[in-house]
């Protein structure tokens, strides 16, 4: 795919400079400047073009009538957006039954005014369990409705090796480590990409964050997360390694809108 290996960086970055902390809250919205359609070039794949664009491919595939993401065609123009009047509600997952019926899911008429609230459930004690509970909202408090708004946290402990160079194509930050180190997720999402289809990325993972942002995390040995699953901020989603890479590494990008920008500038001080 033009543009998007990434074998080759800039400079190691062997000293950095102390940072100022960088102050909290809202960064300012910019338009959505992404077109509406995109024409196929040779190398391009549809896990690729939806990077690129901050797109879920199995909505991009749905939107052009693509059956196998894997059939692309050079001069293929492909609908960046959904065709009008198409449903934009995430696919329904299934729900767990109460009481011998599927939660929401009503028994004839009367049903219509059964609210579909699950019961309590409980959950199996774990790690990931207290941590999405320490980040749920209070009772009667509400999430932030505003999608420039990402709690970021460093996707692994290392030395930074390469810097983000918008100018010589490097698209994110490279982090050393060792085989088979923790890889965390930045910060609260949905795994919206869990494979190798993408050249020069490796055993790769993209969380999607909210309808602005997502992140990328390249060169993987092993991936411990599935498509669709929710992941909280700091949970392992990987172990370090060198997929696709001459070293062993994590390449980390965030993205706006599938254009790659500093992740440096959004990360709390290291």
């Amino acid at each position: 795919m033009d543009g998007c290996a990434v074998t080759s960086h800039p400079a190691p970055v062997s000293e950095r400079s102390p940072q100022k902390a960088r102050p909290s809250g809202r960064t300012v919205r910019e338009p959505d400047t992404r077109p509406d359609h995109y024409v196929v070039r040779k190398g391009d794949t549809l896990f690729s073009i939806a990077l690129d664009y901050g797109l879920d491919y199995k909505e991009l595939a749905a939107w052009n009538g693509i059956g196998n993401p894997r059939n692309l065609t050079a001069g293929q123009q492909l609908r960046l957006r959904p065709p009008a009047g198409a449903a934009m509600a995430a696919p329904l997952k299934s729900a767990p039954a109460v009481e011998g019926r599927p939660v929401g899911i009503g028994a004839g008429p009367s049903a219509e005014g059964i609210k579909s609230q699950p019961k309590a459930v409980k959950l199996p004690y774990s790690d990931q369990t207290v941590a999405q509970l320490q980040q749920q909202p209070a009772a009667g408090e509400k999430s932030p409705p505003d999608d420039e708004t990402v709690s970021w946290g460093w996707p692994a402990k290392g030395k930074l090796i390469a810097a983000f160079n918008e100018a010589a194509n490097a698209k994110g930050i490279d982090i050393s480590g060792k085989a088979g180190q923790a890889v965390l997720a930045s910060a609260a999402g949905t795994v919206l990409y869990s494979g190798s289809g993408i050249r020069g990325y490796g055993k790769l993972i993209v969380l999607k964050h909210n309808k602005t942002y997502s992140s990328v995390y390249a060169h993987n040995n092993s991936i411990l997360v599935k498509e669709g699953q929710s992941v909280v901020k700091g949970q392992k989603i990987a172990e370090m390694g060198n997929t696709d890479s001459d070293q062993i590494e994590l390449h980390f990008e965030i993205r706006r809108l599938g254009k790659p920008i500093d992740p440096v500038k959004l990360l709390p001080p290291p």
